[in-house]
């Protein structure tokens, strides 16, 4: 399965700059989450990834994907939660978001399970709830109320923010 993408600027992070769009939505555990279609660049099955020393527990390492080597993050771990063994629906999801110097990268993403594709109204998106003062919501663009259930929207670009994934 694979999915084109034009170019796109880099987003902010209101609920109100999330208009209604098109979200890619995936499964973690039981939770659910969503990220623009126009960031993602194909969605594979999951590969042998090779491991590369000292990166943080959650890079996982890299894949060969036709000729071009990508970094792959386990999103579980990047989010804190437990690791699990793979399953036939674990997937990853490659991305493409800005690198240091205005430069676009690809990054894989190792999900428990993609759900579908979904045109999300501005109307059922709101903006994340206040956590506290501590808590940063940077990468969440959104809380999104779809089918009776709450998808958190990602924003890609903040979740894989270069400095904080070892330097991809």
């Amino acid at each position: 399965m694979s999915i084109a993408t034009p170019e796109v600027t880099k987003s902010t992070t209101s609920a109100s700059s999330a208009a209604a769009c098109k979200y890619l939505t995936f499964a973690l555990g039981r939770e659910s989450y969503g990220i623009q279609v126009l960031k993602i660049r194909e969605i594979i099955r999951f590969l042998d990834i090779t491991a590369v020393p000292r990166m943080p527990q959650y890079v996982k390492g890299v894949i060969n994907l036709r000729g071009k080597v990508i970094p792959v993050l386990d999103l579980r771990l990047r989010f804190g939660l437990a690791e699990t063994e793979t399953t036939e629906r674990t997937c990853i999801i490659v991305v493409q978001v800005g690198a240091a110097a205005g430069a676009r990268t690809l990054a894989g993403l190792i999900v428990d399970a993609v759900e579908e594709v979904l045109t999300i109204p501005t109307a059922d998106i709101e903006d994340a709830p206040d956590f506290g003062a501590n808590l940063s919501l940077e990468y969440i663009l959104g809380m999104a109320k779809v089918k009776g259930n709450v998808k958190t929207l990602l924003d890609i670009e903040q979740v894989l923010d270069h400095q904080t994934v070892g330097g991809f």
